[in-house]
């Protein structure tokens, strides 16, 4: 019965972390720069918007080009300068509609 339910519970969590986003290239970047973040399960109907955040702040961006595994977007104007988070939303039901990711982006 344990094994059961800890083969579910492990099953979930892969599951909500199928969207990821491993690297972000430039690493740097300025205000109307393109940057690419790289990763899986970041296709359109997965991910419908994507932030930057600080932990304080949550700023949506305009992605210019998407597929599983890549997302392009552009930094917008008026970002505070300082090291940045990615943050996905996922159309998903279950589970946490808001994810940030384990990569940063530096904005001058």
């Amino acid at each position: 019965m344990r094994f059961t339910f800890l083969l579910l519970v492990l099953a979930g969590v892969l599951l909500a972390q199928s969207t990821r986003i491993t690297s972000v290239d430039p690493l740097t970047a300025k205000a109307g720069d393109v940057v690419s973040a790289n990763g899986e399960g970041m296709d359109p109907a997965t991910v419908d918007e994507l932030y930057l955040t600080n932990g304080t702040d949550d700023i949506k961006v305009e992605m210019t080009q998407q597929t599983d595994k890549l997302i392009k977007f552009k930094v917008p104007t008026g970002v505070k300068a300082g090291r940045w988070a990615l943050m996905v939303h996922v159309k998903s039901g279950k589970g946490p509609q808001l994810i940030e990711q384990p990569v940063k982006v530096t904005v001058e």
